[in-house]
């Protein structure tokens, strides 16, 4: 399932990009796939499989969640941000 990954503030200054794609069913496999694509990104975002705490995924817009298990499908766009944005 190819699922567009958007990265926002802190995790793009991470990341060294603007959005990559993936394959992935859930938010996890999304998340161990960045690990492995983008080391930066991984060492100060991600801990033990997971977003950090103070970082967040964004689903479409609609949902924000850190939860591994949270499904994704074809289409989907992830949007990983730092927690205080906009605030």
């Amino acid at each position: 399932m190819s699922v567009r990954v958007e990265f926002l503030g802190i995790p793009r200054e991470r990341a060294g990009v603007g959005s990559v794609t993936v394959e992935a069913k859930t938010l996890g496999d999304a998340i161990e796939q960045l690990r492995q694509m983008l080391p930066e990104f991984a060492a100060d975002c991600l801990q033990d499989g997971e977003l950090r705490r103070g970082y967040l995924a964004s689903i479409n817009g609609i949902m924000f969640t850190t939860e591994a298990r949270m499904p994704l499908r074809s289409g989907d766009t992830l949007m990983i941000l730092s927690a205080d944005v906009g605030g």
